[in-house]
């Protein structure tokens, strides 16, 4: 039987510059696997080459034992693959509800279109109001995403990753910039949503990756240094010298 995910041997330079030099770690279905490790560490370059944001200079990226290495973003998604980036990422101007209805409808292959009535399909309304409800905004679906306070944004942004029906999320340090509320309440969204699927997060919070992770990859100097249970990444000393020393 193949591996769900393995992240094989990636290698990636920048002109030269080594930013990833050999990183190998395999994920689980319906695994949460945080991946850390300090600034500069090449945590974003290897989600960006997951995503298909980038391509790696060597290795590959294998998904059911298929090679998606080198794949473009939108084609990953009709693979099962969905990410949400450490910037906000949505469309201001529409409203939750057409933001979200943006998802379900690229997932048949459909644009928005500005002139025609975004709701005339019921299968894609249900769809859409079902995940409002799931990530707490059934309250605001009808404002604009910017009228939404900045942690309503996330869980917009993750209803959005949510709408083409992924079986694997990528979350790019979805707490970043939230104050302590509104990380408790970004905790227990990701835990709700992702109960049954799978789930690579990089997050710098360690009260979220504590929270979350079934398994923690330390990534350092561009490989990974451990990869483990929380509690034995907790009490590795490899990684408090590398890393959980600093917090």
């Amino acid at each position: 039987m193949s591996d769900y995910l393995h992240i094989k041997d990636i290698h990636k330079d920048f002109s030269g510059l080594q930013v990833l030099t050999g990183v190998d770690f395999k994920v689980v279905e319906k695994e949460r696997h945080a991946v850390i490790g300090p600034n500069g560490a090449g945590k974003t370059t290897l989600f960006n080459i997951i995503s298909g944001k980038f391509k790696a200079s060597s290795g590959a990226i294998l998904f059911k034992g298929e090679d998606l290495s080198g794949k473009p973003p939108h084609m990953l998604n009709r693979y099962g693959l969905s990410r949400s980036f450490q910037i906000t990422n949505v469309f201001s101007e529409l409203s939750v509800f057409e933001n979200i209805l943006t998802g379900v409808r690229s997932r048949y292959g459909l644009r928005y279109n500005f002139f025609k009535r975004p709701d005339h399909n019921k299968d894609f309304r249900e769809k859409t109001e079902a995940i409002i409800e799931e990530v707490g905004l059934k309250d605001v679906g009808d404002l604009p995403a910017s009228a939404l306070s900045y942690g309503q944004q996330r869980a917009l942004e993750i209803g959005i990753t949510l709408s083409t029906e992924p079986e694997l999320i990528l979350l790019d340090e979805p707490t970043a910039g939230m104050t302590r509320e509104e990380t408790g309440q970004a905790i227990s969204l990701i835990d709700r949503v992702t109960a049954d699927r799978t789930l690579i997060i990089i997050e710098h919070d360690m009260d979220v990756v504590f929270s979350l992770a079934d398994t923690i990859s330390v990534l350092h100097y561009g490989k990974i240094l451990a990869s483990d249970t929380p509690d034995e990444i907790r009490n590795d000393q490899r990684v408090k010298d590398a890393y959980l020393g600093e917090e």
